[in-house]
């Protein structure tokens, strides 16, 4: 391809130069401004063009030309819309990829949501049915509460009527709570003289049962204080009121009990003078409540 000139910014070609014109080019090279290149031409303003299209060369038309500018031109076109379309792939692969995350990250999010959903339904069912068992412990404690209250209540009434039915018993009986103790008083006395009584004949009977286990005492002692027994026994208010005289006969002529020959304590001799003594005990306890009982009955 020829080479394009190199024109003034008049637009004319340098003039040939030679021998001939040596001093006119050193004035006008002193003269003129230094030469102003121009840039290459605009494609968009054909008529614009500082370089012209060779018309000299095949056939003058300048088609060489521009097929030299033209494959740039269109090389850049292919490379920008190969670029931009292999651009587009990657900028689409990528929006595919986000739009994926983005799906998955969502479905994630959902299930962790409805998972949360989940449990706290759950969680909201187990605590409302330990409410709803507590509300119901709470009324049937509230309930049992006020049956018992009830009952105290009725309770407190029935006890207020036994203690009025009470005092009102402690006052009638107030009088009769004198006479009482002094009755009682009075027969307390009789049962220790009865009791004095009881041990005197208690010491006679150990002797006299000694006397019947002894190979040495004499007989005629024992039968003298059977006697003497018998006469104390029928002439002794105390003793006529405990009917003391049968109960002696008896023992003179069955208690032959005695303990083996080495024996020296007398009171493991004899069985059934020992039951009447204990006997004549419990008659004497009897007797005198039976004593008070019948004054506070006269009263």
């Amino acid at each position: 391809m020829p080479r394009p000139k190199r024109v003034l910014s008049g637009g004319a070609a340098p003039a040939q130069s030679g021998p001939a014109d040596g001093g006119v080019r050193g004035t006008l090279r002193s003269r003129a401004p230094p030469p102003r290149y121009i840039s290459m031409n605009n494609l968009n303003d054909p008529p614009n063009w500082n370089i012209r299209p060779n018309s000299r060369a095949d056939g003058g038309d300048g088609s060489r030309w521009n097929y030299a500018l033209l494959v740039p031109m269109l090389g850049l076109a292919a490379f920008r819309w190969i670029w931009s379309r292999e651009s587009q792939k990657e900028v689409e692969k990528e929006r595919e990829a986000y739009r994926r995350r983005t799906a998955a990250f969502q479905q994630d999010l959902e299930a962790k949501y409805h998972a949360m959903i989940s449990e706290n339904r759950r969680a909201v069912a187990q605590l409302s049915l330990e409410l709803e068992k507590e509300q119901n412990r709470t009324a049937s404690y509230r309930e049992a509460l006020i049956s018992q209250g009830r009952k105290l209540v009725e309770e407190k009434k029935l006890l207020e009527q036994e203690r009025a039915q009470v005092m009102q018993e402690k006052r009638q009986v107030q009088p009769l709570r004198s006479a009482y103790l002094s009755c009682l008083q009075r027969e307390e006395n009789w049962q220790r003289r009865a009791r004095l009584l009881l041990k005197e004949f208690e010491a006679v009977l150990t002797e006299r049962q000694n006397i019947y286990c002894s190979l040495f005492l004499p007989r005629s002692k024992r039968l003298e204080m059977e006697k003497s027994l018998l006469v104390r026994a029928s002439v002794d208010p105390v003793a006529a009121d405990l009917e003391m005289a049968a109960g002696l006969t008896d023992i003179f002529q069955h208690d032959t009990y005695c303990g083996d020959v080495w024996n020296t304590n007398k009171r493991q001799n004899g069985r059934l003078m020992w039951l009447y003594l204990k006997y004549w005990e419990l008659v004497v306890e009897l007797k005198k409540f039976k004593r008070v009982e019948e004054a506070i009955l006269e009263k």
